[in-house]
């Protein structure tokens, strides 16, 4: 296990920083085969499980801003890996799906993720995982 240097202090943003630093860089690197970011491939899965949402609605479910959003939705569609729809009662709303070739990745994308977070926790028990994934959510669902 690296040892932190002496002066450096018990500092929650700090190791915070650190852990995203680590977790962004191993799924990073798991996903550059595919041409994909870690955000887009967040988007793309929530995509996956809630096919044929709006904008607003994904963004509802992944808690991501329209700005941020959008412009990854823009990118996955210059990408292929998605088809914007127009909406039968709203043409000015679009809906989004999954494209043929995300579809045919689902299951190697999804799992290439699941693979990810099993490395990163992989030094901690069932239970620390557990509590670890808890604290997560509380943290980010906190005001």
């Amino acid at each position: 296990m690296n040892r932190l240097p002496g002066n450096i202090p018990d500092c929650t943003f700090f190791f915070l920083a650190k852990a995203h630093q680590k977790a962004h860089g191993l799924l990073k690197k798991r996903l550059t085969p595919y041409g994909l970011t870690n955000m887009q491939h967040l988007v793309l899965e929530g995509i996956w499980y809630q096919e044929g949402a709006t904008a607003a609605e994904l963004g509802k479910l992944l808690i991501l801003d329209k700005a941020t959003l959008s412009g990854i939705i823009d990118r996955l569609d210059d990408g292929g890996w998605i088809e914007k729809r127009p909406d039968k009662t709203d043409k000015r709303v679009f809906r989004l799906y999954p494209s043929g070739k995300a579809d045919t990745l689902k299951d190697e994308l999804i799992e290439v993720r699941k693979k990810g977070n099993d490395r990163l926790l992989a030094d901690f028990t069932k239970e620390e995982t557990i509590i670890f994934k808890r604290l997560l959510r509380s943290l980010f669902l906190k005001d």
